[in-house]
This record gives C-alpha cells, structure tokens and sequence, in this order.
C-alpha cells in the first residue's frame, strides 16, 4: 500500500517509519526543508529509541522516502494520514477538540478552526412559519 505521512515530527516520523517497517511504501512530506535534509541523510530530529535503524533500513530498502512536495505526496497514495501539531486550546495548554479543527491549508503552515457560529434565529424556529390569525 502507497502512503502519504504529512508531518515529520513525533507523530508523522515514528508513524511513517514503522508503516515501511510493516512492509508498505511511504512518503513522508514536510515544509521544513532543513528537517527533510537531514531526513534524506539519516539524522533524526526527535528522541525515539531504534527510529534510527528502523528509518536507514526501510530507506535503503526503498520503501521510506521524504519531500517537501505536498501534491506529490498525496498523488496516488491509497492512504493519507495527518500529523501535524494540534493547536492548543488558549489557557490551559489543552489540545482544542478535533471536531472544531481542520487541517486546511497545511502546506502554507496554518490550521483554520471553526468558531461555534452563532445562529440568527433559535434552535427549532422555522423560516416561514404560518401566521396565527
């Protein structure tokens, strides 16, 4: 299976590595070019034991590669999947529910969350309703 991994830090990398583990062809994409280089040379951005080993056979072995071209990435992958940062709810450091989040818009580094929209009628009213005489 071809799979796109959007995001190369803790969730997208540790993911994408273990999927060509798993035997499955995978791009990992990020705007980071830096991060994408040292990819390409086999250093690891992040603290995870084995990733190292897991990343340098599964590229050898042709089944990991990485880029910073977004479209493509996704072109003919059977799968996609999303791991970039979550933002955080403002306050407390929480993550903002996922249901008021979307991923829109990533590959110029902005993630658009909805605000509850505030209705002009009440819950439950109807637009044309008969006229009591």
């Amino acid at each position: 299976m071809r799979i796109a991994m959007i995001g190369t830090g803790y969730v997208g990398l540790v993911s994408g590595v273990c999927f060509s583990a798993f035997g499955h062809d995978v791009v990992c994409v990020d705007k980071d070019a830096s991060k994408i280089e040292r990819l390409e040379n086999g250093e690891i951005p992040i603290y995870e034991p084995g990733l190292d080993t897991l990343l340098s056979k599964n590229v050898e072995a042709g089944r990991l590669s990485f880029t910073l071209d977004l479209a493509s990435a996704i072109e003919g992958a059977e799968a996609v999947f999303i791991g970039v940062g979550t933002p955080p709810r403002r306050g407390d450091g929480h993550a903002t529910p996922p249901s008021r989040c979307t991923p829109s818009r990533w590959s110029t580094g902005r993630t658009r969350c909805r605000s509850r929209r505030s209705r002009a009628r009440p819950r439950g009213q109807r637009v044309n309703a008969p006229r009591r005489s």
